[in-house]
């Protein structure tokens, strides 16, 4: 089976997850600053099969779009151009830096990585995954 990347899309940066081939688990792969996602996105996928890719979408509490969330639409847009057979989905992200703070807090990380924030980019983006393999159990 082919591998599932998640992306936690930030102005500065993004956070990265990738599931095991037998897409079960979600494991932290990267933080790359977002001027350089869409090489590392199109040379990771040329390097590992990938099934399909998922974006965290930000909303608003009421549901509404936020400001980045067209932002993520574009370059999802963008990147589905330029790999035709990989699959796209969406994962709603509330909270999930709040959860990527709390599990950071709960493994007992110090203080000093956990102001990490590369280090909370990518767990956000573990948390996307996660959530997004419990709601699509094949």
């Amino acid at each position: 089976m082919a591998r599932i990347l998640a992306i936690d899309y930030g102005m500065k940066r993004c956070g990265i997850a990738v599931t095991d081939p037998l897409q079960l688990i979600a494991t932290a792969l990267d933080t790359i600053d977002t001027p350089l996602l869409e090489s590392y996105i199109l040379k990771y996928c040329s390097g590992e099969p990938v099934e399909k890719i998922i974006f965290g979408l930000p909303t608003h509490a009421d549901g509404n779009d936020t400001s980045l969330t067209p932002v993520i639409r574009i370059f999802q847009e963008k990147l589905q151009k330029l790999l035709p057979a990989i699959s796209f989905d969406f994962q709603d992200e509330a909270f999930s830096s709040s959860k990527a703070k709390d599990t950071i807090f709960s493994l007992g990380i110090k203080k000093k990585q956990r102001r990490d924030k590369r280090l909370i980019d990518k767990i956000s983006a573990v948390i996307i995954l996660q959530e997004y393999l419990g709601h699509h159990i094949y």
